[in-house]
């Protein structure tokens, strides 16, 4: 029982400390670039019915489908010790194929160029 009682009192303590540091260490000094609002590159104070380019959607889109794919490949190496790892691998190949494929198709297309 002590050991854990003095556990917890190092994890508070380091806690605590930690959340000290954090609050007294940063220098403030705020300026009119840092206290105006950032929107996506946007000016907040200009007309929102400026054109914007579909290619910036694109790119994001596609980074969200890419850091999805690794957020469901994470789990991947623990697939060994499943009933049939063989099945989970190949699972894995064929959804990594797939983006693959997809991602050079979009590339061929000219899809990820900035410039026309």
């Amino acid at each position: 029982m002590s050991l854990l009682l003095t556990i917890i009192a190092m994890a508070t303590a380091l806690a605590t400390v930690l959340a000290l540091v954090s609050f007294f260490l940063p220098q403030m000094t705020p300026d009119h670039e840092k206290l105006s609002p950032y929107e996506c590159g946007f000016d907040p104070l200009g007309s929102a019915r400026l054109p914007f380019s579909l290619r910036f959607f694109l790119i994001a889109i596609l980074f969200l489908l890419f850091d999805l794919e690794i957020a469901l490949l994470l789990p991947l190496p623990w697939g060994n010790q499943l009933i049939s790892p063989t099945l989970t691998f190949t699972w894995a190949t064929l959804v990594l194929t797939l983006l693959t494929l997809g991602l050079l198709y979009e590339w061929l297309q000219g899809g990820l160029e900035w410039a026309e």
